[in-house]
């Protein structure tokens, strides 16, 4: 596949997707190297760190940052050095040509076409949600995805843990820290984690600290921004999945106060765009990288496709981690941009020779 010289608007040497800490750290580092990135921002400008009002844990920021402000800090300082960021959602990435020729072709969801010669996939992943009333509302004022960055916001507060599976276990007892109780709020009777996972928690639940809701969903959240989260609307079904048995006699509906939140969920890589690349992912659409402890960690197995943080790496998925990955993606990219530039060179030079060979 080629791309007409009439479609593209423009060729960069390297684009990135995203502006999350894990793109904007990609973005830094290639400006400096004199890489001239072009960042697009995609659907959620910012990633996940927007939503959070509170960041305690970056370090560098001992009375801590909101979320949004770091995020416009470090979109300046990739400015600063060179990078270029644009509104625009990527439809599609495919491979142009082969070898010293190689580009990729960027189509833009409005049709705009560019092209790069390297790629860093830093689009990160959109955490679940319910979609009940009051989310919207209170996402950063009570309700959050991620306990490891907000639980300490909470201490000696009740909190609700929605979900069943290892990362709803995991996140329970991590919040356990700072809770007067921590409540598990769970649709079916029987949990989806590991033994491991579902051992540790009913050993919190028989010291006390964490309470089981089974057959139990929520349906609204209630509080605002100025006072937080306040309560809860669940309901409650003997067998299980209630919002499916609305009218069913038997289902139960409450509130239940609670101070936070917690939406455990998972989550969903943002990596349908590459679907014409052949890039490896696993069963969730994690893109796998060949990771180790030398150079390359983050190559795909696509030559000069890399990708960096959330989209990635579904375990720690902090905001610290994201942008460390994100600079070995950058420099991952350099390497790979200075062996084309030779390569390319090496090409130019042979032109002449193979010509007069020719006579």
């Amino acid at each position: 596949m080629t791309a007409d010289a009439t479609d593209v608007v423009e060729h960069r040497r390297l684009i990135i997707a995203g502006t999350g800490i894990s793109g904007l750290s990609a973005a830094i580092y290639a400006a400096r190297s004199n890489n001239d990135p072009l960042i697009f921002e995609g659907d959620e400008p910012g990633g996940q760190l927007t939503l959070t009002t509170d960041v305690e844990n970056y370090p560098g920021f001992p009375e801590g940052i909101s979320g949004p402000e770091l995020i416009t800090n470090m979109k300046k300082q990739a400015q600063k050095f060179g990078a270029e960021t644009k509104n625009g959602i990527i439809e599609s990435v495919t491979p142009v040509g082969e070898g010293a020729d190689r580009t990729f072709r960027v189509e833009l969801k409005n049709g705009d076409v560019y092209t790069s010669d390297a790629f860093i996939a830093a689009s990160g992943a959109s955490a679940r949600t319910l979609d009940i009333p009051g989310q919207e509302e209170l996402m950063g004022y009570g309700l959050s995805t991620c306990a490891t960055c907000d639980g300490a916001f909470f201490r000696d507060e009740k909190i609700m843990v929605i979900g069943g599976g290892d990362a709803a276990m995991e996140e329970a007892n991590f919040l356990t820290k700072f809770a007067s109780t921590v409540y598990i709020v769970h649709r079916r009777e029987e949990f989806r984690a590991e033994d491991v996972w579902i051992d540790r928690t009913m050993e919190k639940v028989e010291a006390g600290e964490i309470e089981l809701m089974l057959n139990t969903e929520a349906i609204e959240l209630h509080g605002s921004k100025e006072d937080g989260m306040q309560s809860v609307t669940l309901v409650r079904h003997p067998e299980g999945h209630p919002t499916e048995k609305l009218d069913d006699p038997e289902t139960e509906e409450f509130d239940f106060d609670v101070g936070a939140v917690f939406y455990a969920i998972g989550h969903t890589p943002n990596t349908e765009y590459l679907n014409e690349l052949d890039v490896e992912t696993d069963e969730e659409g994690y893109i796998i990288t060949e990771g180790g402890r030398g150079a390359g960690q983050t190559k795909t197995g696509v030559d000069g496709l890399f990708a960096a943080g959330d989209v990635v790496d579904f375990h720690y998925q902090q905001a610290v981690t994201a942008g460390g990955m994100g600079s070995k993606a950058a420099i991952d990219a350099d390497d790979y941009l200075e062996e084309l530039d030779r390569a390319r060179a090496a090409a130019s030079a042979a032109e002449p020779a193979t010509a007069e060979s020719d006579d």
